[in-house]
């Protein structure tokens, strides 16, 4: 096999999460006396974690109190709501099931909250994933590399050993900056044009292709 890690982001790559995410958003929104948003610019806003989601969704103006407040009804009301929608891509199951038996390690690092992270993967990927790491307080967030080492570090995995595989510009400088190669669907939150724009040279149109990469 070419890689013996194999590392996935989450929103857009292996779950489409973004009905929930709008529903969830434009619900503490309303709450709040805000406007809401299209699917399409909920879209737009994800991938460098919840809070700034939040505050993309908010006019600019918004004071900081009202943001925090806005923020902690969304932790709330998503917590509750994260799985209502939410279902993997075709082919993702089918995908990990074949790198699990080939000997791949496998791994979810987002810019996702933990909590969110770690509900999910068990819920729609139980025993799938070796490790799923969220966005935790203290560790930079993506495209800082620091989560996507941590995870090589607690499975004995090299750069050379590992992948990153994402739908957005977030996560090729995030391959970038832990200097691990990087494989980008298109089925994601941001186009091929976007994806290729940012440098992303690996471009996938199905499951399929990921792991005709990885194991060859």
């Amino acid at each position: 096999m070419k890689y013996r890690l194999a590392m996935f982001d989450l929103d857009g790559t292996i779950l489409n999460t973004l009905e929930d995410l709008t529903d969830s958003v434009n619900a503490v929104l309303q709450k709040h006396g805000f406007p809401t948003h299209s699917l399409d610019s909920i879209c737009s806003f994800v991938g460098n974690g919840i809070f700034t989601l939040i505050q993309k969704a908010l006019p600019a103006n918004t004071d900081e109190e009202k943001l925090n407040a806005v923020f902690a009804d969304f932790k709330v009301y998503y917590a509750a709501h994260c799985a209502d929608k939410t279902k993997p891509y075709e082919g993702i199951v089918d995908l990990l099931s074949e790198l699990r038996r080939a000997g791949v390690l496998t791994a979810v690092v987002s810019n996702k909250a933990d909590f969110a992270v770690k509900e999910l993967a068990d819920r729609y990927f139980n025993g799938l994933f070796d490790v799923a790491v969220g966005e935790r307080e203290g560790v930079p967030r993506k495209p800082a590399p620091d989560s996507v080492f941590a995870v090589m570090r607690s499975l004995g995995c090299s750069v050379e050993e590992s992948v990153y595989i994402g739908d957005s510009d977030v996560d090729v400088e995030t391959a970038k900056n832990a200097n691990v190669d990087g494989i980008f669907v298109k089925w994601g939150f941001r186009s091929a044009k976007v994806l290729r724009a940012c440098g992303a040279k690996m471009l996938v149109s199905t499951p399929d292709e990921i792991a005709k990469i990885i194991l060859e």
